[in-house]
């Protein structure tokens, strides 16, 4: 099913995030998403995130439908030319994969074969771009595709909490002209400066899920201040994820933490997105404390 359709039904979209292993068995993952991902809208799978190399997520999406969930294909122009995107999102298509979620993509310097040549035919807007023509029945190249086209929820990302909102705002405006029909946000922590955004951003008129990452402990939040753009985790988060090391360990401080904010934010977004990270069995008791479910 298409959450776009769930958008316009007015629901309050959540969908979870999933990596494939590195490796090709996914008993455990397939486990851990029907006992705790089954209950939400889709689940997205991340195409090779950081650049490290993984299992497909069109394959490990091909998976999870089989199993009954509905996932959300990422993928990225990292690693392909515009053909190979193309004919992917076209084999998404033929296996009844409906989202999407349409990405740039990490380099390769910062995963583990930084000797990789990157790609970056397209670019995210490009690619946006590419798949609407692709629903209209044509390639990149201007030649018809054969039979009925396919149709998409066509997802895009923004960073709220950059530094640079007007950049932001700008990017998510050629993102929606490309063809976007919901966005997905980089991980917020800063609930007043997400709000500010969205008071702009509501002009493009298109659904936002809120970005959720749980963080497991004040080193992992530190490291994200460090080397990830568009984020910021407050001092006094930090503070309270050092106050008491072994409820931080459990994971308790961290849904606490994410269900504030998640509770601050939801009148201004349209759904929420978690980046569990490995701790999908957490999702469940972060929607309870947020009070979705």
């Amino acid at each position: 099913m298409k959450i776009t359709e769930l958008f316009e039904q007015g629901e309050f979209v959540v969908t979870a995030e999933v990596g494939p292993p590195k490796g090709c068995h996914i008993e455990n993952l397939l486990e851990e998403a029907k006992t705790y991902l089954s209950g939400i809208s889709a689940v997205n799978v991340t195409d090779n995130q950081s650049s490290v190399m993984r299992l497909g997520s069109l394959a490990t999406c091909k998976a999870l439908k089989d199993e009954g969930l509905n996932p959300i294909f990422q993928i990225t122009c990292r690693d392909r030319n515009r053909i190979a995107l193309q004919s992917d999102l076209l084999s998404a298509a033929m296996l009844g994969i409906e989202n999407v979620l349409l990405l740039t993509g990490d380099h390769t310097k910062m995963g583990d074969h930084p000797q990789a040549k990157p790609v970056f035919d397209l670019d995210s807007v490009s690619l946006l771009h590419t798949a609407k023509l692709l629903e209209e029945g044509v390639d990149l190249g201007g030649n018809k595709l054969v039979g009925e086209p396919p149709k998409f929820a066509k997802g895009a990302v923004v960073s709220p909490c950059s530094d640079s909102v007007d950049a932001q705002l700008a990017k998510m405006e050629r993102k929606v002209a490309a063809g976007a029909d919901y966005f997905q946000t980089q991980a917020v922590y800063e609930p007043e400066k997400f709000i500010k955004f969205m008071e702009k951003a509501k002009q493009f008129g298109k659904p936002v899920q809120l970005g959720i990452v749980i963080p497991k402990s004040a080193g992992m939040a530190k490291y994200m201040n460090d080397n990830v753009a568009g984020i910021h985790v407050p001092q006094e988060m930090l503070d309270e994820l050092r106050a008491d090391k072994e409820k931080t360990k459990a994971g308790i401080t961290g849904v606490e933490i994410a269900a504030r904010i998640i509770k601050e934010c939801r009148p201004y977004c349209q759904g929420v997105h978690i980046m569990a990270l490995g701790w999908e069995s957490k999702v469940p008791a972060l929607l309870e404390q947020a009070g979705i479910c």
